[in-house]
């Protein structure tokens, strides 16, 4: 049976009897080829819709584990061991498969046709299982649109696994390599517009997960909006090209953070708009800013409390229709993790972390996730406050997650630091960064108008 059908009421679930029983035939006729092909395309003992089918593969497998010899004597014996044999048809049945066993050279074909059917079938139950959730009256109706998002996604990852020629991977590598010594300027990543944060990480990379984490009040949603704000108007690119950006905003409403972008953009101070004395000069550069931000390819979503699988499939979407270089969550601490949520607040946040760190390999785009550090660096030290990876809030599974963290922290904050009479000195300490150097980087942050600068010679001295 080739496809699904109607039988006494009852429609029979799509598979291929044909197709399963070639396969099979191949691997008895040459097991060390087709075996292998067939596991690492992702055939498993359920791929097989059959119970014969399936005992005869699960026994093919555990043979060809083994290392054992397979032929038709030595299958039919171990069947026979584990009281399998009448069950898969007995003689009869095996003798037929293996006669009308064809060349190996189609099991490419059989093995396509067998994942296929198997992989109709998932849906389906994929689609029953939501159908029954329904009936469910306590059930959340957002957590079962993620979850079902969630389990239709997953059933094309990790399907065939893709090994890459190494020859190729070298060459790729060597060419890379050549070009970065020949321009120590350049970029692997996407700009983060900031000189030095650029020359240590080499930009922001895609797949990578970037935690910028600090005490509240030191700047971090200000230095994330102002990084969100240059990819997307291509100021840290080289070509100036304008890049598509992510933010979840899941404290700050929309309106609020556009209005901030903005006065930021202007270089004007939001308590001066705000107390409605704003001179003219000011007003134009206010409109000025708003003008030129209306081309940036930049997507809000202000959902509070938003779950982090229904995060990954609004990035998903977005990413389909639009080309995302960057995605900025701000900030882990007020995410969910609705399928941890019952194991206690740790194992969320290490939940919310993995879920974030998958999105940006899924997704092939640098994740920046902002994230509060605990108090343990002020009590450690309470003339500068200085931080550690330590001291990263909730969960040792954001350190280890992340691909890149950074510290951010302002001397000027705490009066007993060696630094605190500049009061435009902000620190951000590279504190881990898989793919090169750590180190500290210093910017100038004008806090009226909550912009990060590359830090000049003369902002030491005055501010803006």
């Amino acid at each position: 049976m080739s496809r699904g059908s109607v039988s006494n009421g009852l429609e029979t679930p799509p598979h291929d009897e044909g197709a399963e029983r070639g396969l099979i035939g191949c691997a008895i006729t040459n097991p060390d080829v087709v075996v292998d092909l067939a596991v690492e395309r992702g055939i498993r003992v359920d791929s097989f819709y059959l119970p014969a089918h399936q005992k005869l593969w699960e026994t093919l497998v555990e043979m060809q584990t083994a290392n054992k010899l397979i032929d038709g004597v030595m299958l039919s014996n171990r069947l026979r061991e584990k009281q399998l044999f009448e069950e898969v048809g007995g003689l009869t049945y095996l003798q037929a498969v293996m006669d009308a066993a064809p060349i190996s050279v189609h099991a490419e074909s059989y093995v396509q046709v067998v994942r296929e059917k198997s992989l109709m079938r998932e849906v389906i139950k994929c689609a029953r299982e939501a159908v029954d959730k329904c009936y469910d009256p306590d059930k959340d109706v957002e957590l079962l649109v993620t979850e079902t998002q969630s389990a239709f996604f997953s059933l094309l990852g990790g399907s065939s696994v893709v090994w890459h020629p190494w020859g190729e991977l070298i060459g790729t590598a060597i060419n890379d390599l050549n070009e970065i010594a020949d321009n120590q300027n350049k970029m692997i990543g996407v700009g983060s517009g900031y000189r030095d944060i650029d020359k240590m990480l080499h930009g922001l990379k895609p797949t990578e997960m970037i935690v910028l984490a600090a005490r509240p009040s030191m700047g971090k949603t200000s230095l994330a909006l102002n990084i969100a704000e240059n990819v997307a108007m291509g100021a840290g690119d080289p070509e100036k090209r304008q890049r598509g950006v992510a933010v979840f905003s899941l404290e700050m409403s929309a309106g609020s953070l556009v209005q901030r972008m903005i006065c930021c953009r202007a270089r004007v101070s939001m308590g001066k708009v705000m107390s409605g004395t704003l001179p003219a000069e000011l007003h134009s550069r206010l409109m000025n800013a708003g003008e030129e931000l209306k081309t940036a390819p930049i997507y809000i979503d202000d959902s509070g409390g938003l779950d982090v699988l229904e995060m990954r499939a609004r990035a998903r979407r977005l990413k389909a229709k639009h080309d995302l270089a960057f995605i900025v969550v701000d900030y882990l601490q007020i995410a969910h993790c609705a399928k941890q949520s019952k194991d206690g607040w740790q194992r969320e946040v290490a939940g919310i972390s993995m879920e974030l760190k998958s999105m940006a390999k899924e997704l092939n785009v640098p994740v920046m996730v902002l994230s509060q550090l605990s108090r343990d660096a002020e009590k450690r030290d309470r003339t500068s406050g200085v931080p550690k990876l330590s001291d990263l809030r909730d969960s040792g599974a954001i350190e280890q997650d992340a691909d890149v963290v950074m510290l951010l922290r302002r001397p000027a904050r705490y009066p007993g630091d060696p630094r605190a009479q500049e009061p435009n000195l902000a620190i951000v300490d590279i504190a881990k960064n898989r793919n090169g150097a750590v180190g500290e980087v210093e910017l100038s942050f004008f806090e009226e108008t909550t912009r990060f600068e590359n830090r000049e010679r003369q902002d030491m001295d005055s501010p803006l």
